[in-house]
């Protein structure tokens, strides 16, 4: 076998583990089908996928039967980084200082600092942080390494994007605030009640346990997954189980990442925000003074 046919067999195990996993964890039966099906026809198929990605780029595998702009995405990821990252949280071992790490510039202290301070474990995400200016607020930082940093980042995925040639989806584009705020709320409520599946984080878990609780839905079209903050962070100040994480996308849509906590301060003191987004809540909960 080639080491190119080698590695559709390789990505469509990946993708048969990421099916199981989110089968084990209680995802939606069809966004698991889905999965199978893309990893039957990418074994099948007689091209290599590499040498069509890199004809045709993201519309090329889209066109594989069984295989939508979703997991045409996963599988772009996996060709161009080695790595999915979705797998990696499913397993409970995604390493986000390994991967800030591959930024120009960014060492192993610097890449734990952004982790930690941002809670984002994507580069897609940190990239949204440093647009919004939060880059700068990390330790260590300041205005003009954030700005460093973020041009850096941003070099890298354009170089990625450009690859993929399809159509850019929308930048930034999330779900409203009142998405989050039910996935916080539904995730927090599950969870309570001993009603989710448990993963076993490779982080601060030095016995192995499987304590996370992790939900998947899908939310007004968007994919959602929660998990409560396993951050050094969010140990530091006791608040893992008050720091929900909540991963999102949709179509072809890179996957993205907002954090709700309980506001401690300020007229929103007492509710579940969207960090980032506190002004969308404020509006939000002004138009619903019940919730």
């Amino acid at each position: 076998m080639s080491s190119s046919r080698a590695e559709n067999q390789d990505i469509a195990q990946r993708l048969r583990e990421g099916a199981d996993l989110l089968e084990a964890q209680g995802a939606n039966p069809f966004r698991v089908g889905a999965y199978r099906k893309a990893a039957d026809a990418v074994a099948a198929h007689p091209q290599e996928l590499r040498e069509i990605f890199e004809a045709q780029g993201l519309p090329g595998l889209d066109a594989i039967p069984h295989v939508g702009p979703g997991i045409a995405a996963a599988i772009a990821e996996m060709l161009t980084s080695g790595s999915w990252s979705q797998l990696d949280r499913l397993r409970g071992t995604i390493d986000a200082v390994r991967l800030f790490r591959t930024i120009p510039g960014v060492g192993a202290q610097l890449a734990a600092r952004l982790h930690d301070g941002l809670g984002v474990d994507t580069l897609e995400a940190l990239e949204v942080a440093g647009h919004e200016g939060r880059l700068a607020g990390v330790p260590g930082v300041g205005p003009r390494r954030a700005a460093a940093i973020r041009d850096s980042l941003t070099a890298m995925l354009d170089r990625s994007r450009r690859r993929r040639r399809g159509p850019a989806p929308p930048s930034g584009v999330e779900p409203p605030v009142s998405v989050l705020l039910e996935t916080d709320r539904r995730y927090r409520d599950e969870a309570g009640a001993d009603k989710l599946p448990t993963i076993a984080p490779k982080r601060f878990n030095p016995e192995g346990k499987a304590w996370l609780p992790v939900l998947h839905a899908t939310e007004d079209g968007w994919h959602v997954t929660a998990l409560y903050s396993n951050t050094a962070r969010a140990h530091e100040l006791g608040r893992v189980f008050d720091w929900v994480v909540i991963y999102f996308h949709r179509d072809a849509q890179p996957e993205l990442q907002r954090t709700v906590v309980t506001e401690t301060r300020g007229p929103l003191a007492g509710r579940r925000v969207v960090r980032g987004r506190e002004a969308e809540c404020r509006d939000w909960y002004e138009r619903a003074p019940g919730r």
